[in-house]
């Protein structure tokens, strides 16, 4: 008989843990289906865009109801063809981007809806140590800049011109390199100079193949360097998931400005299984140095009116879009109250 109740007593025992078990993956799957998916292509993946996959890795997107289905386009013009063909339902790139669609005269153009960083994110690698650097050095010089019309090329052309530093004459720009092969071509000794984004730019020069010697993004006043965007139509039908997922991205910023760069490093580490986390968290360091990111979405006039004179005077803006039209602040606004 005590036999008999030991092996009921067990039974019951494994049953218990057997619903359990049934009840808690039918508690998962419930939440799961009651998350409304978005689809986000981000330009590429970089530690520049922190606040980012903070929102993602601490679980503000699930806590707005959002799941997020990420996607890497490599290049702004990808993301913007993605968004554009319904293949993607936000898009995170440089706001000139938008502004070229509305000029292109588009019925349904995208709309710039909260902005994550506020500078440019690259650094001027020198090939020798210069301590006392000054922009003047760069004179007589080979620069390697990255793609022509894009805005970290576009940016340094601007940094340049402050420094009376004439881009057409007192150096010489080679944009023939594409974004991925711009660190090797400088260690083989194709330029003086490299622009180049972290984590290159820290790997270039802890391997002794350069030195930083300026942060371009610190040269200039605040503009909004990358920024979420969708579609009109997209927004008009759905404000309630821009709004969520705005919110997430606030609370990513908050997040990231109080909070560590070695928490910080923690937190989205997963996003970079590569870097090593000595390297990661001297990068974070390297971008709250220099202030690179907003701490609320918001997108002033004037940050955007500096973007739009830095692309007219890189000679690829012949009319201005209209800030009214192309940033949608709402959501943004709403997110901080």
């Amino acid at each position: 008989m005590k036999k008999v109740i030991i092996s009921l007593i067990v039974i019951l025992a494994i049953l218990t843990i057997i619903i359990s078990v049934l009840f808690s993956r039918n508690q998962t799957t419930t939440k799961e289906e009651a998350l409304q998916t978005v689809s986000l292509s981000e330009v590429t993946r970089s530690i520049f865009y922190a606040p980012q996959y903070v929102a993602l890795s601490q679980g503000f997107f699930e806590e707005e109801g959002l799941k997020i289905e990420l996607s890497t386009a490599q290049g702004a013009d990808a993301v913007m063809t993605s968004v554009l063909a319904n293949q993607s339902d936000i898009g995170f790139a440089g706001p000139e981007a938008s502004i070229y669609v509305y000029n292109e005269g588009k019925e349904d153009y995208t709309q710039v809806f909260a902005q994550l960083t506020k500078r440019d994110g690259s650094f001027l690698v020198s090939r020798d140590e210069n301590p006392d650097f000054k922009w003047t050095d760069v004179k007589g010089s080979v620069i390697i800049p990255g793609r022509k019309g894009g805005v970290p090329y576009m940016t340094l052309l601007h940094v340049l011109r402050k420094y009376n530093v004439d881009p057409n004459k007192d150096v010489t720009l080679d944009d023939s390199i594409s974004f991925d092969l711009m660190a090797g071509a400088f260690s083989a000794g194709n330029a003086d100079y490299v622009a180049l984004f972290e984590p290159t730019a820290s790997a270039t020069e802890i391997a002794g193949k350069g030195y930083i010697v300026a942060s371009i993004g610190k040269e200039t006043d605040e503009l909004p360097y990358t920024a979420y965007f969708a579609k009109k139509s997209y927004i008009e039908e759905n404000p309630d998931i821009i709004q969520k997922f705005t919110n997430a991205i606030y609370k990513g910023q908050v997040w990231v400005q109080e909070h560590s760069s070695e928490e910080i490093a923690n937190a989205i580490v997963d996003y970079f299984p590569d870097t090593d986390m000595d390297l990661l968290v001297t990068v974070l360091n390297r971008y709250r140095d220099i202030d690179v990111w907003n701490t609320t979405p918001y997108l002033s006039e004037d940050g955007f009116n500096l973007l739009q004179t830095v692309i007219e005077e890189a000679g690829e803006l012949k009319e201005r879009a209209p800030y009214r039209e192309i940033v949608n602040n709402d959501f943004a606004n709403a997110a901080v109250k």
